[in-house]
């Protein structure tokens, strides 16, 4: 087990609790280092199963960095006990490597979202605030997944999207800001940021990181 490293935040700021798990000793101390140097963030490691459940009994986190591949474990295994126990922390799995209908699996069973290991420390960091607001965080090409489905008819009970507003989340989903999405559909950019409206009225978000995690739990059935 590693030991907490402990900063004070700025006046009014609230840490962000975060547990790294991860079977790699030397890639634990490289995140508890990069952690230590955000005032907001608070950091603790381990490197399994069995001691991240006794972390997060004792002392819940706000996010948990979980790595997929745990040697003889998987990180899934822990996702599902947590949900069992009821214990609390947003897990933002990091990984060198999944599938995309592992990503879809993993995003189902309720994780915020999938890092790979090859990005930035930095991107590192902003996913960690990002996890923590309540959004999702995912890579493009496995967000493109859900872009594949976005065409199908809504559930019984769902408000239906028309077809402007499915092809404005599309885009929202794709990455793409407002200028962009208005000139690959050929309309002004009033009538994307109308349909956008639209779409956040019906979907209930605010955000448009907010929207993705719809489409994921809107379509994730349907990803194959």
């Amino acid at each position: 087990m590693t030991g907490t490293i402990m900063q004070q935040p700025p006046v009014g700021t609230k840490t962000i609790r975060v547990l790294i798990v991860d079977d790699h000793s030397l890639f634990r101390g490289g995140v508890l280092r990069l952690l230590e140097s955000e005032r907001d963030m608070q950091a603790q490691a381990c490197g399994n199963i069995t001691e991240a459940l006794d972390v997060l009994t004792r002392q819940p986190a706000d996010v948990v960095l979980l790595d997929y591949d745990l040697g003889s474990e998987r990180g899934s295994e822990l996702v599902a006990t947590m949900k069992e126990r009821g214990l609390r922390g947003r897990i933002l799995v990091v990984t060198a490597g999944v599938s995309g209908r592992q990503a879809m699996d993993l995003m189902q069973q309720g994780v915020a979202g999938i890092f790979p290991k090859t990005d930035s420390p930095q991107s590192l960091v902003e996913a960690i605030r990002k996890v923590n607001s309540g959004e999702a965080w995912l890579k493009q090409d496995h967000l493109q997944l859900l872009v594949q489905n976005l065409n199908e008819p809504a559930q019984p009970g769902e408000k239906a999207l028309s077809a402007r507003e499915r092809a404005v989340l599309r885009g929202v989903v794709e990455g793409l800001a407002n200028k962009e999405i208005a000139a690959e559909l050929q309309i002004s950019e009033s009538s994307v940021k109308a349909a956008l409206q639209q779409v956040f009225n019906k979907t209930g978000v605010r955000t448009r990181s907010q929207l993705v995690r719809v489409a994921l739990d809107r379509y994730r059935d349907l990803v194959v």
